[in-house]
């Protein structure tokens, strides 16, 4: 009995301490997890404030200074050439008081006729509400359609000599699958309340009726972009019948067609024109938070598909 009583002891010590050690290593992995959450919470955190105060971190440096915006690819409500980023970043360019000049660098195919004609509006705006601010834009490889459009309300356009300028005019595009559908054996069963709720649908055949009213959309549109061209162009425009037929020119030929001002980089109009070598970025740039934002309203709105738009829109391009 005695012997028994001793395996019965050890046996109830050993697994009280096999227990112990066993509920010690839980403590230890489950203390090593948060250490790693708490520690990539506040990288998270750190990274995030570091992004945002990056943003415009440029901006606390001393004297009088340049202030550099950049309008790059597609100008539209989705990408970050959009009314809203530009906007706010050439509000902060004109109100901070060490601003000497600015200068848009564009390099853009153009975009939403709304979105460059908030800019357009916003730049002439600023301008009057700081006449001392001189505004100039610089071309480096495309300055098209809507990026022109913007760029048409500056003092002055600088190019490249094989910069690629103008493309003044306006399109929507999109698709006809009818002789698609007729060789599948595909029916298109469309009902609308409205008679020309199914406008330019993709999958029925074309409607001159809507084909006529669509080239009268564009065609006032069209004369928007030529009325902003000319009022911010002025007597510098030498108009042929081509100016505003869409085309597109080098660098050196939009000069002579007074389209553009003269040859320029960012470095020598800073220098030369503005006379203010300091450069100071004060591009609105999408931070961590914003991009979860986004990531986060897609993600919502993928939920939705229901509500979504048919298509093409109106381009500048």
């Amino acid at each position: 009995m005695s012997e028994l009583g001793d395996n019965w002891e050890r046996n109830v010590l050993e697994k009280l301490a096999m227990s112990a050690i066993q509920e010690q290593r839980r403590a230890r992995r489950w203390g090593i997890f948060f250490k790693l959450l708490t520690f990539a919470y506040l990288s998270f955190l750190f990274v995030m404030v570091m992004d945002i105060a990056g943003d415009k971190g440029d901006g606390l440096a001393g004297g009088k200074h340049t202030a550099l915006i950049d309008i790059n690819g597609v100008i539209a409500a989705d990408s970050p050439a959009n009314a809203d980023n530009l906007i706010s970043s050439l509000q902060d360019a004109f109100d901070d008081t060490r601003t000497a000049g600015v200068i848009l660098r564009i390099n853009s195919p153009g975009g939403s006729p709304v979105q460059a004609g908030l800019v357009n509006d916003e730049i002439k705006r600023l301008r009057a509400l700081h006449p001392e601010i001189p505004l100039h834009v610089v071309v480096e490889d495309m300055c098209a359609s809507g990026g022109y459009f913007i760029a048409a309300a500056a003092d002055n356009i600088y190019v490249n000599k094989a910069s690629i300028v103008g493309s003044i005019g306006v399109l929507m595009d999109g698709f006809g699958f009818t002789g698609t559908m007729q060789k599948l054996g595909v029916e298109r069963r469309l009902m609308t309340a409205g008679e020309n709720k199914g406008f330019m649908d993709p999958f029925s055949p074309r409607n001159p009726k809507h084909e006529a009213f669509t080239k009268g959309l564009l065609d006032d549109i069209h004369q928007q972009f030529i009325a902003v061209v000319r009022a911010g162009r002025g007597k510098r425009l030498h108009e042929t019948p081509e100016m505003f037929s869409g085309l597109f020119w080098t660098g050196d030929k939009a000069i002579e067609m007074g389209l553009a001002d003269g040859i320029g980089s960012v470095d020598s109009v800073a220098r030369d024109i503005i006379k203010v070598e300091n450069i100071v970025d004060f591009t609105a740039r999408e931070n961590i938070a914003d991009r979860l934002a986004k990531k986060l309203g897609a993600g919502v709105a993928s939920m939705f598909p229901g509500f979504g738009a048919q298509g093409g829109g109106v381009t500048l391009r």
